[in-house]
C-alpha cells in the first residue's frame, strides 16, 4: 500500500517563502574538475589502483548566490513582512538561515519539497541534510524513501540521496559528479568529526557550495 500525500497550503507557503529569500537569482549550474587522483576500482568490496592513470571528471556544484547582501536582506525582510515576523535589521552569518516548524507539521516534507522547488527556481542541486542521532538519520532517510514516487510525480524527476559512510567514498564521488538533485544525509558528529576517514568529506578538490538543513526532534 502507498501513502497519498495531500497538498497541504501552510507546507507550500513555507516552500515558497524560502525560494523568495533568494529572489533574483540566476537559474545557473557550476562546473568544476574533480581530482580524483588515481583511477579507482571497487572489485569485491576493495580498492585498487592502477598506476599512472588519472582520472580528471567533470564536477557539479551549486551556483554561487549573485545577489548582494542588500538584496539578500531585502528579501527575507519582505518574506518577514508577509508572515507577521519580526524583521532583521542585518544578515547573521553568511545566508545562515532558520526555517521554524511546529512538530507535526511536516518539517521534512516540506524540506525535501524546498530541494526540489530551489533546484527548478535556480538550478541548485547539491544538499546535505544534519541531523543530530542515527535514529533522526534513519528516519529521514525513510522519508526520503517514502517520498520519493510522490515527487517523481510532481517534478518528473527524482533526487539521489544516501547517508554518508566514511568507509563508502564512492557516494562522494556520485554526488559531486552527478547534475541532478543530490542529497547527502549525516548525523552532526561524523560531520563534525576531525578523525581522519570523516575528514574525507572536506577532501574534494572545489567541492560543491552546499546549502545544509539542520533536522531536529
Amino acid at each position: 500500500m502507498k501513502i497519498k500525500f495531500k497538498h497541504q497550503s501552510f507546507q507550500q507557503h513555507a516552500v515558497q517563502s524560502i525560494v523568495d529569500c533568494f529572489k533574483g537569482q540566476p537559474n545557473e549550474q557550476s562546473r568544476f574538475t574533480l581530482d580524483k587522483g588515481k583511477r579507482q576500482k571497487y572489485e569485491q568490496g576493495k580498492l585498487d589502483f592502477e598506476a599512472g592513470q588519472e582520472l580528471l571528471d567533470v564536477g557539479f556544484r551549486n551556483h554561487k548566490i549573485q545577489l548582494i547582501e542588500q538584496d539578500i536582506l531585502a528579501n527575507i525582510q519582505a518574506v518577514q513582512r508577509s508572515n507577521g515576523l519580526k524583521q532583521s535589521e542585518r544578515l547573521e552569518g553568511k545566508y545562515n538561515l532558520t526555517i521554524e516548524m511546529e512538530t507535526g507539521t511536516g518539517k521534512t516534507y516540506t524540506y525535501i519539497r524546498t530541494m526540489y522547488e530551489l533546484y527548478q527556481k535556480y538550478g541548485w542541486s547539491k544538499f546535505i541534510v544534519v541531523v543530530p542521532s542515527i535514529a533522526i538519520r534513519e528516519g529521514v532517510l525513510k522519508s526520503f524513501q517514502m517520498t520519493e514516487d510522490h515527487f517523481m510525480n510532481e517534478y518528473g524527476t527524482k533526487a539521489r540521496y544516501f547517508v554518508y559512510n566514511s568507509k563508502q567514498l564512492h557516494h562522494i564521488d556520485k554526488f559531486a559528479s552527478d547534475a541532478g538533485i543530490n542529497v547527502m544525509i549525516i548525523n552532526s558528529q561524523a560531520f563534525n568529526s576531525r578523525g581522519k576517514d570523516a575528514r574525507r568529506i572536506y577532501c574534494t578538490r572545489k567541492p560543491p557550495v552546499r546549502l545544509g538543513v539542520q533536522e531536529s526532534l
